[in-house]
């Protein structure tokens, strides 16, 4: 599997702000944030339930996988999504880092990554 993830019954507001607070907990920043719903609607005039993207960074761990392996930026920040599934049920899922950088053959980036997935692992299951 790619990612992990957890469902909670309650608002994706309400889930959003518990998520940023447990990504902030574990070393983690929201670099980057996406509301595919509101895009949708702007670009494609399609309503579509809520889902946030938000790119996070654990500063520390990125600067390591950036001296493990230069051109690793591509596949950084690391997405952690929160979607409603429906009213008062929200989804919250964490791209698997080890999943994501399958490809790249690097031991020194390997170890990186295992670091980042058990942080996020422990994101998910706090919430």
């Amino acid at each position: 599997m790619y990612y992990f993830s957890k469902t909670l019954s309650q608002s994706v507001e309400s889930t959003e702000e518990v998520v940023r607070q447990a990504l902030q907990a574990h070393g983690f920043g929201v670099l980057t944030e996406i509301d595919v719903a509101a895009t949708f609607k702007k670009k494609l005039d399609i309503d579509f339930p809520q889902y946030k993207i938000l790119g996070a960074c654990n500063p520390g761990l990125a600067h390591e996988a950036l001296n493990a392996e230069s051109k690793i930026g591509t596949m950084l920040p690391c997405n952690v999504i929160v979607r409603e599934i429906d009213a008062g049920t929200t989804e919250v899922a964490a791209v698997d880092p080890i999943a994501s950088m399958q490809a790249v053959e690097n031991p020194s980036l390997n170890a990186v990554a295992a670091k980042v997935r058990e942080q996020l692992k422990q994101v998910i299951e706090s919430l």
